[in-house]
């Protein structure tokens, strides 16, 4: 019984951490360009936002991207809500063969909220631009003098609170589930027991 009291604690920290880690920024973009022409340079912000799940969300639906927000949705923020829910179900149920389908099918449903450690790893991907740098010199003339034009950009990007707070969930729940099912294969394995015993 304490793997199943821990994987329902597990679970509880787990919904707690998702609820900031689809609100808070998980991520932020700044992309700067500078132009440096005889040693003067001049510097101009192109891009300068914090991305959380939800914001992300968001603006992919207001820039019409019906199938990639509906995606992020579905996986991010459905699929675990789903999950807990059914998992706290589990938890309160005292008949063992309801318990079993649930957790049952909630293991099917469990390869499908890998979806959400998969946003969490396209998080990472981008994080992975951070200190990008591009530059391009251009030489041109003008009434009679070469001038060196050096047009660079440079892309930084940070994890922010949102991004440890949906991989705290990750793991909490995936960890949460395994002592659930390991609960009830030994309470099952124990009544089975009993059963042959009295027979």
């Amino acid at each position: 019984m304490l793997k199943k009291h821990l994987g329902f604690l597990f679970n509880l920290i787990a919904i707690c951490l998702f609820v900031p880690g689809i609100i808070l920024p998980m991520i932020s973009l700044s992309m700067e360009m500078t132009a440096t022409l005889s040693q003067s340079a001049l510097s101009s912000t192109l891009l300068d936002k914090e991305l959380s799940i939800l914001a992300t969300v968001n603006e992919l639906w207001q820039d019409n991207r019906f199938l990639v927000a509906v995606l992020i949705f579905v996986f991010s923020i459905c699929v675990p809500i789903l999950k807990t829910s059914l998992l706290c179900c589990a938890y309160f149920i005292k008949d063992l063969q309801l318990e079993a389908r649930i957790l049952s099918w909630l293991n099917t449903i469990g390869k499908w909220s890998m979806a959400d450690v998969f946003v969490v790893a396209v998080f990472l991907a981008v994080l992975s631009t951070n200190h990008s740098e591009t530059s391009t010199p251009q030489s041109f003339s003008l009434f009679g003098f070469n001038m060196d034009l050096l047009i660079s950009s440079q892309t930084l990007s940070n994890a922010g609170i949102g991004f440890y707070c949906f991989v705290g969930y990750c793991l909490l729940s995936l960890l949460g589930t395994q002592l659930c099912q390991s609960s009830l294969k030994h309470r099952k394995a124990n009544s089975e027991n009993l059963v042959a015993c009295s027979g």
